[in-house]
């Protein structure tokens, strides 16, 4: 499973959505996510990958998020 993978099963799970609606240039905010959901996806997202993510005013989409984990996990 990608991190994409993982991630968008995170986000469906939170939203209550068809996982199959979420791809990687999709805005949190079309997904009704607001910043306090982010920081939610975020800390699961820390756990399910071991890493500690800095939430900030640059995660607009999924691929934003994606890219973050991918910096932390390489």
């Amino acid at each position: 499973m990608t991190i994409f993978e993982k991630l968008a099963e995170i986000i469906a799970e939170k939203v209550d959505c068809d996982v199959s609606e979420i791809k990687p240039e999709t805005k949190f905010d079309s997904l009704g996510i607001d910043s306090l959901d982010i920081t939610e996806i975020v800390m699961s997202v820390e756990d399910e990958f071991g890493i500690e993510i800095e939430v900030s005013s640059d995660l607009v989409c999924v691929s934003d998020l994606v890219n973050k984990i991918e910096e932390l996990t390489n």
